[in-house]
């Protein structure tokens, strides 16, 4: 009988109902501007569509999406694919207005549909796992288990590498993406597959054991999908979002909001958190989905703070006198009402309040989830310091509502020439910048491995991206 994990088990569920849904809506949809309607396929990705822990759709795509149909007054309906053959199939029969999926715009892709204006580019990595040795050129994957997502970009890169190399051989699989395949190749399953870089960056942050050994060439830009006989009209509409969105720095905003943060673990990292999460978290589960009900933030965001702060270790201390699982100063602990910051529950229960109240400071302005990546960056810094950091971003002439800003300004608190004027003074805001990204990517881990907790969700933290 075939295993599957609870992961893969919720997509299928998430497919099959899709397909139900779905399964009467194959007509050609009447263009948007007369209906308000905007019909888009896609694929679940964790760089294109997927859904939080309340079910809710979120994504970088399904973001950027919504922020067009809004842009022009429609509303949008999702159309999930199984396979990208299934997504270009559709696309051609006119079932969609576009597919927004994270797709390469290919010369072999340009017979069957058009492409609009590109937002990204991506490189294409052969990924491997342990069993694979160390390839370092194609000729070293003749004889190795490769496996390719069926439909994708990467099956052109090889076919042509194959006019060179005649016994590289590979098998296709339907899928809609490559995330199944380089768990896969991370479980020994098979031994390579290929995948673009940033599908590879997020898998590489919860699965061991995988290695981009180099990639197939020159990068491949990113653009929607359109039927050949689409609507030009609906193609200029796009034009121009694209356009101001890349004028105003809004889509930077959005790439940084789903993906700023994905390249800083080690694999000693991922490792770590993966068998604590089996040997300490069970002990201290109860106390952090008490701390979601008490402050009304996802456990598992919590649980990430604590691993950021103490690797679960109750019995933690540093040098500065911060202790604890949360590493709370003894000050912070009082105003809390924490006696015994060695007591986990105590200290659990603490640092929920602590992170509640830090969100809870910072500018309704700012909206989530920059809000709560600014509360993590304060709450290693204090709100002092991280008051100051705003302030220093608005005079540096930059956004104090956009993380993406801020970040960039964390590291000037270190610095004679800013730290001088500032009411608290110096202080490591890079450090801080570290922590709140550390946590967001144990936030991504633990969200992909550990069930949601239901009760106190009302106010819960941002789902991760």
């Amino acid at each position: 009988m075939t295993r599957y994990s609870l992961q893969q088990l919720g997509k299928v569920i998430l497919l099959l109902a899709a397909v139900i849904a779905h399964s009467g809506c194959s007509r050609v949809p009447d263009p948007p501007w007369q209906t308000g309607e905007l019909v888009v396929l896609t694929r679940l990705s964790p760089t294109t569509y997927y859904f939080d822990a309340d079910g809710a759709p979120t994504g970088f795509e399904y973001d950027l999406v919504r922020r067009f149909a809004d842009a022009q007054g429609w509303t949008v309906r999702f159309e999930l694919a199984s396979s990208l053959e299934e997504m270009f199939s559709r696309l051609e029969r006119g079932e969609a207005h576009f597919a927004a999926a994270g797709l390469a715009a290919t010369d072999k892709r340009l017979g069957r549909m058009r492409f609009g204006p590109a937002y990204a580019d991506t490189r294409e990595w052969v990924v491997c796992g342990s069993s694979a040795g160390a390839p370092k050129e194609v000729a070293d994957l003749v004889g190795l288990r490769t496996e390719v997502v069926a439909g994708s970009s990467h099956l052109d890169r090889l076919r042509d590498l194959r006019l060179d190399h005649p016994e590289l051989a590979w098998k296709e699989v339907e899928l809609p993406g490559e995330e199944e395949l380089l768990e896969r190749v991370s479980n020994g399953l098979s031994d390579c597959t290929v995948a673009d870089e940033m599908e590879y960056q997020i898998a590489r942050n919860y699965l061991p054991g995988l290695q981009a050994v180099f990639d197939l060439g020159k990068a491949r830009r990113i653009a929607w999908a359109f039927p050949k006989r689409g609507e030009p009209r609906l193609l200029e509409a796009v034009g121009g979002f694209f356009q101001e969105m890349t004028q105003s720095g809004e889509l930077e905003v959005l790439r940084e909001r789903y993906f700023g943060h994905i390249f800083r673990l080690a694999e000693a990292d991922v490792l770590g958190i993966l068998e604590k999460r089996t040997t300490r978290l069970p002990a201290l589960r109860p106390f952090f989905q008490e701390g979601q009900t008490l402050s009304g933030l996802d456990w598992r965001l919590l649980a990430a703070v604590a691993y950021q702060e103490s690797h679960w270790d109750s019995k933690a201390v540093s040098p500065t006198g911060v202790r604890g699982i949360m590493m709370l100063t003894a000050d912070t602990a009082d105003r809390l009402g924490v006696k015994d910051r060695l007591d986990p529950r105590e200290s659990i229960l603490g640092g929920a309040r602590y992170l509640r109240m830090l969100i809870d400071m910072i500018p309704d302005s700012v909206p989530e989830p920059d809000r709560t990546w600014m509360a993590l960056a304060a709450y290693n810094i204090g709100p002092g310091h991280f008051a100051g950091a705003l302030r220093l971003t608005r005079r540096l002439e930059r956004n104090p509502d956009a993380w993406m800003d801020v970040k960039d300004v964390l590291p000037k608190l270190a610095q004679a020439r800013y730290a001088g004027s500032l009411r608290y003074g110096y202080a490591r805001g890079g450090e801080a910048r570290a922590f709140a990204e550390n946590v967001r990517i144990y936030y991504d881990i633990l969200s992909r491995y550990e069930q949601p907790y239901r009760e106190g969700f009302a106010l819960r933290a941002p789902a991760r991206p």
